[in-house]
């Protein structure tokens, strides 16, 4: 008896002290890092982490990461429903030979960036690789410098499936892409997959081409306004494919490109409203695509005109 009274009281002892410890660290819904974090922290306000990856462990799905001040918080994998926001700080992700954030969520993940300083140091292939996710925002941001041999991206979209919808907003992308091939923006789906983008001010400079959008194994509807891409060493805005692809451009310029819009492609139109296409070597190409004027834009003082547009009026 006395042996199971003191077994009694010993478990009743330590339920006491120690209580019942759960199995893991509960996640937060808010983490923060910082240029003097550790990753070895609880990344909260007054304990932040180090890093993007050792924030997000310790975030919750749905939850977000904040930055408290300057810092250099490395690349990123992202799995899961997460908004990443630093807007007045100088949040780096700054990389060599490695993409700066990948986006590999489930098929109904909101991702949400915004206010990020990307950097590829010249030798890296992609400023931010979406895999996959439900919709991705990227805004406030600066992707530059992602460049390999012959080709990479500023950002590249390429589901395999289902369908994603991309934002950017207020985004500037400098010489990102290759030598003789590569994009500021790509868009890519395959495997049947769609995407829908809007694009607004976000503007491209120093690409081999600037927006790009391939529907060969999947359809895209997007929409660029009030943006530039200009000094692109193949074209401006370009759109090939059988699948659907349909663009539109709006209060946008298209400058000092080889060539200003390019439509290639049976699936492919891209109507042009309130833009510019000025200086390029060539204004428009069409191939078997079609390129519509809503015939409120400024074409015109190209090297060579190239294809006239067709005509369209608003419904």
């Amino acid at each position: 008896m006395r042996g199971i009274n003191f077994s009694v009281l010993w478990i009743a002892l330590t339920i006491a002290l120690f209580g019942c410890a759960p199995a893991a660290q509960a996640q937060a819904t808010r983490t923060w890092v910082s240029g003097v974090g550790d990753d070895a922290n609880p990344c909260s306000r007054t304990a932040p982490c180090k890093t993007f990856a050792g924030a997000i462990s310790k975030t919750a799905a749905g939850g977000e990461i904040n930055c408290i001040d300057p810092g250099g918080f490395g690349a990123l994998t992202i799995t899961k429903a997460i908004a990443i926001i630093c807007d007045n700080v100088l949040a780096g992700v700054l990389v060599s030979g490695t993409t700066g954030i990948t986006v590999n969520a489930g098929a109904t993940d909101n991702v949400f960036l915004s206010g990020l300083d990307f950097d590829g140091l010249l030798n890296s292939p992609n400023g931010v690789n979406i895999v996959s996710a439900g919709s991705v925002t990227i805004r406030n941001s600066t992707i530059r410098g992602f460049v390999t041999g012959s080709a990479a991206n500023g950002v590249f979209v390429g589901p395999s499936s289902g369908s994603l919808t991309l934002l950017m907003d207020n985004v500037l992308l400098d010489q990102n892409s290759g030598s003789s091939s590569g994009n500021a923006v790509y868009i890519q789906p395959a495997g049947g997959a769609s995407v829908k983008a809007v694009f607004n001010n976000v503007r491209v400079i120093n690409s081999f081409s600037g927006f790009r959008f391939d529907g060969t194994n999947g359809s895209i509807v997007a929409e660029v306004r009030d943006s530039i891409s200009t000094n692109a060493m193949k074209a401006g805005v370009s759109a090939i494919g059988t699948n659907t692809v349909n663009v539109l451009v709006d209060g946008s310029a298209a400058t000092a490109n080889g060539t200003g819009v390019i439509a290639n492609g049976t699936g492919v139109v891209i109507r042009l409203t309130r833009t510019v296409v000025t200086g390029n070597a060539t204004g428009l190409t069409t191939t078997s695509g079609a390129i519509q004027s809503y015939g409120d834009n400024e074409i015109d003082n190209n090297t060579a005109v190239g294809s006239t547009p067709t005509t369209v009026s608003h419904n």
